[in-house]
């Protein structure tokens, strides 16, 4: 893949920029659509191929994070060389690609596969788009812009449960991930085509190096950045609840809500009310509303406090997050331990915007820590341990946990499985604000 030569007087144009963290944004809401989409669908799988809560978990956890994390740093250190488009492209068609596959699943072990083959084509997304984007706007944006990258999060999230829920309603599961599969690979020729290469390292001190680093030289600099360890495992502690709120919330809502849930909906629109709806319909609804509406304002508070406090003191990186998951905490227990359904709504409403606030400061301080020439391979590093973390232990504990409760507690016991979880948010404050303490010395551009 050969490298695309840059039009700096282009590629500066605001309208352009636009254009491009938009095409990214839109790349990475299908990652997540097609990454999340199997939380709501759970139901019905569960149902159909008649899985336990661990094999469901693994299903979602592991099987994704497998190869997403594992092959992450490879693809990354290669678009630290090559044309990072390219790459995204070539990844957005693989895993829309094994998401339609999904839908031809007949039992445990093709679903598990097809969920891996996802996780190969989205380990090409994510870390290439951190570095183009850094590479489209100056340091004083890039939290901002980064934040709204970060907007495809519960954006992707909120469709995939909408998405889910609406089309498993009307065709069922396995037609719903042939349809959402095929969507996406139809945006991959509209960005290849639109979006530019641009020169690395272009809004960095002329001073900055951007010749390719060696793998090793790369780990042996990131050794001596404390900073980075911190930020790195702060996020993985937080995403075990995040992710596993992500894949676990919808089956909590069915089972200790099933008919709390058309109540809470009676007041909908007659063609929002279809004749004999699925409990997922209602829940796709209610969690939906929660990742948009919640996740939008936390990342968007996050970026905006970290570009504005952070060009005096770059420890706000790290405390925002920080403080943010401390304030989490009796939201979360009055919210999951709450007979409400009404409790319930807002607290996980507050819950979602508190702990999106860590996307930005993370995200943008992944990027300062390091020169232009090493920040795709580093997001990557970060990745490998947030995801391999998050996505693969805590949905994997959480479904663990509850078939070990189920006989005390029955249809509850997903309800103090995900309860337990808040500890996750404790340790993800504490590192945090260690990381914040080696933010100033860290800091590089």
């Amino acid at each position: 893949m050969k490298s695309v030569k840059s039009t700096d007087s282009h590629q500066d144009k605001n309208s352009y920029k636009a254009w491009v963290l938009f095409m990214l944004l839109v790349v990475y809401i299908f990652n997540f659509i097609d990454r999340q989409i199997i939380g709501i669908l759970a139901v019905p799988i569960q149902a159909e191929l008649a899985l336990s809560d661990t094999q469901l978990s693994l299903m979602g956890g592991i099987a994704f994070a497998l190869f997403y994390t594992v092959l992450g740093i490879p693809i990354a250190w290669l678009a630290d060389r090559k044309n990072r488009t390219w790459i995204i492209t070539i990844a957005l068609m693989i895993w829309c690609a094994m998401t339609a596959l999904c839908g031809l699943a007949q039992n445990f072990v093709q679903l598990f596969l097809a969920r891996l083959g996802v996780g190969v084509g989205e380990a090409g997304g994510v870390a290439p788009s951190y570095s183009l984007i850094s590479d489209y706007f100056p340091s004083n944006q890039r939290s901002r812009a980064l934040g709204i990258y970060a907007f495809a999060i519960p954006i992707g999230s909120a469709l995939g449960m909408l998405i889910g829920g609406v089309l498993t309603n009307l065709i069922g599961w396995r037609l719903t991930f042939i349809v959402v599969g095929i969507l996406g690979l139809a945006i991959a020729p509209l960005f290849k085509l639109t979006v530019k290469e641009p020169k690395r390292g272009r809004y960095d001190s002329t001073t900055s190096d951007v010749t390719a680093v060696p793998f090793s030289s790369i780990i042996q600099i990131l050794k001596t950045k404390k900073s980075f360890w911190f930020l790195s495992l702060g996020g993985a502690s937080a995403s075990m609840m995040t992710y596993g709120l992500l894949f676990w919330f919808p089956s909590f809502l069915v089972r200790s809500f099933n008919a709390e849930l058309v109540t809470f909906f009676s007041w909908l629109p007659s063609f929002m009310l279809p004749t004999d709806p699925s409990p997922v319909l209602f829940v796709s609804y209610f969690y939906g509303l929660i990742l948009l509406v919640g996740g939008i304002a936390g990342i968007w508070l996050g970026a905006v406090v970290s570009d504005k406090l952070g060009e005096t003191d770059k420890t706000i990186y790290g405390r925002a997050p920080a403080y943010s998951f401390i304030a989490t905490i009796p939201f979360f227990l009055i919210g999951i331990l709450s007979n409400s359904l009404i409790i319930v709504f807002f607290s996980f409403m507050i819950i979602q915007a508190l702990s999106f606030v860590m996307m930005g400061p993370l995200v943008s301080s992944l990027q300062h820590i390091v020169g232009p020439n090493m920040r795709a391979t580093t997001s990557a590093i970060a990745l490998f341990i947030n995801n391999l973390v998050g996505i693969g232990l805590g949905n994997l504990l959480i479904g663990i946990l509850s078939d070990v409760l189920s006989a005390q507690f029955a249809e509850e016991a997903l309800r103090y499985s995900i309860a337990s979880g808040v500890i996750f948010y404790i340790f993800a404050a504490i590192l945090f604000l260690y990381a914040a303490r080696n933010l100033e010395s860290d800091w590089q551009n």
